[in-house]
């Protein structure tokens, strides 16, 4: 695979944490404009610029596009933002606490070429609506600029983990920790020519999370090239920004399921059909116990539902999802639900939120049943991808998230 070193815009380390902002697309409008409440300098207000606009803005409506362009104006009008002097590949790592757990993952922030993603050596393994990517292109086109890192991961290169250690041994660029607790820490690495020849031992990488964002830098790209007569292949447009991380750097919760009533049926008559699904217990512990298991929440009580999980084709790599086995032998014949990405009685609950979000919503009324899922796992998620499969909406939730703002790509050199 190719990399590529790129001349950033940047905050000043002193200004690092003020600018920061979690992905654009983990936030409602409310939580945007709550984020960006907290500093004026917020990158929120680049990537999610509906938040200076009146409630009930349309996302697509001009202004949106035109506010976010101003915005990232402003940052560099401000020195808020700033170019640095020479391109340089990143060392990007993250501390957090997930649950009981002390999780840290470090990655590999440079540019992707936009051919590898067409040439589907960076694979996907989800859908893309087209309207999100119409968004995404239009935003990348506005700024010139990939306001926001793609989350890649591949299979670990010893050389590539050997150079990205050594790149921690030295003073940070930047080190601060967010409003959630995530410490962010991120080391230049300025000598870019060992990482880049070392990375072409990386086969193929996988999208982990910004699917619609790694679609739209492709079309972004795609589109100047065709309106540039003078195009030669080394424009920064052909390059896309990305965080690529080892897959065993990586940590996956679980995208659980709520569904707002039981199709007609009463408490009762929905856990018997469910034993007649599989083998259903109650239990102190919604967290399922493995593969094939689903932790069911009803009416104040946690049920664990396992189910057979052999799928009639061993080759069939999807089938064997739980996400897909909850669908097929609950979802759709018992609660009636049609396509889980329009069902609008079907909502989900990213494992971040845990198992007591679920019971919130549930004894709250805003929801009938509630299904803890089993996390996917980086194999499966390859395999899926590797078979050229989709997987179902949701089954993936990656924790921490990558911030917007630390390190920006443009598509020109000013």
């Amino acid at each position: 695979m190719r990399i590529h070193p790129f001349s950033a815009l940047r905050p000043p380390p002193d200004k690092a944490a003020e600018v920061a902002c979690v992905p654009y697309d983990v936030v409602d409008t409310h939580e945007a404009r709550a984020i960006a409440n907290r500093s004026p300098d917020s990158f929120m207000r680049v990537i999610r610029p509906e938040v200076d606009l009146p409630e009930g803005t349309s996302p697509y409506d001009d202004r949106v596009y035109d506010g976010a362009k101003a915005a990232l104006d402003g940052l560099r009008q401000r020195g808020t933002l700033e170019r640095e002097a020479a391109p340089c590949f990143y060392v990007y790592t993250q501390h957090a606490t997930i649950g009981a757990r002390q999780v840290r993952q470090t990655g590999l922030v440079a540019c992707c070429h936009i051919d590898d993603y067409l040439a589907d050596k960076i694979k996907k393994h989800e859908n893309t609506h087209r309207d999100k990517e119409d968004d995404r292109t239009r935003h990348v086109l506005t700024l010139a600029a990939n306001a926001g890192p793609v989350f890649l991961t591949y299979r670990r290169v010893e050389s590539v983990a050997t150079l990205v250690q050594q790149a921690l041994a030295h003073p940070p660029l930047f080190d601060f920790v967010a409003d959630d607790g995530v410490r962010h820490i991120v080391h230049r690495v300025e000598e870019t020519e060992p990482l880049r020849a070392a990375f072409e031992q990386v086969d193929v990488a996988y999208v982990a999370d910004g699917h619609h964002r790694t679609a739209s830098a492709a079309r972004a790209g795609a589109r100047l090239r065709q309106e540039n007569p003078a195009h030669t292949g080394d424009e920064e447009y052909n390059w896309f920004l990305a965080v690529l991380f080892a897959a065993d750097e990586l940590h996956i919760l679980p995208y659980h399921r709520i569904v707002t009533d039981l199709h007609g049926l009463s408490d009762d008559a929905f856990l018997q059909a469910l034993q007649a699904v599989g083998r259903l217990e109650a239990v102190d512990t919604p967290e399922p116990a493995g593969p094939g298991c689903f932790g069911v929440y009803l009416a104040g009580q946690w049920w664990h539902l396992t189910i057979d999980s052999s799928p009639s084709s061993p080759d069939d790599v999807v089938a064997s999802l739980d996400y897909v086995i909850l669908y097929e032998r609950v979802l759709a014949p018992v609660l009636g639900v049609g396509d889980i990405r329009a069902d609008r009685r079907v909502d989900f609950v990213g494992g971040i939120r845990g198992t007591n979000e679920l019971e919130r919503r549930v004894d709250a009324g805003q929801a009938k049943v509630a299904f803890a899922m089993q996390s996917t796992t980086m194999a499966q998620l390859m395999a899926v991808a590797d078979a050229g499969e989709i997987m179902p909406p949701k089954s993936t939730w990656f924790e921490p998230k990558l911030r917007s703002g630390l390190l920006i790509h443009t598509l020109d050199h000013d």
